[in-house]
């Protein structure tokens, strides 16, 4: 599970750097590896390393995450810009 969640993570963070529909897969990678993260991280029966590896997927999903989304704002203030000048 700390496999997929790191996968997923770095996978959004990826996407944030691509163009058009990179923004919105950044945004659910990032929160398919937040959530597939805190299963990893709640298994008491796993080991110390997986554990942390779930954690570190939470930590760089959730930068991936703030990424995509930090994009649609922008997306929406550059649009919001065009159409006050062409107004």
């Amino acid at each position: 599970m700390p496999r997929l969640a790191l996968l997923l993570a770095f996978a959004g963070m990826f996407a944030a750097g691509l163009p058009a529909p990179g923004l919105y897969v950044a945004i659910g990678c990032g929160l398919g590896a937040i959530g597939v993260g805190w299963l990893g991280y709640r298994r008491r029966e796993a080991t110390g390393a997986a554990r942390l590896a779930a954690a570190a997927a939470i930590t760089v999903g959730l930068i991936g995450l703030l990424l995509g989304v930090l994009r649609v704002a922008l997306v929406l203030a550059a649009i919001d810009h065009v159409d006050r000048m062409l107004s």
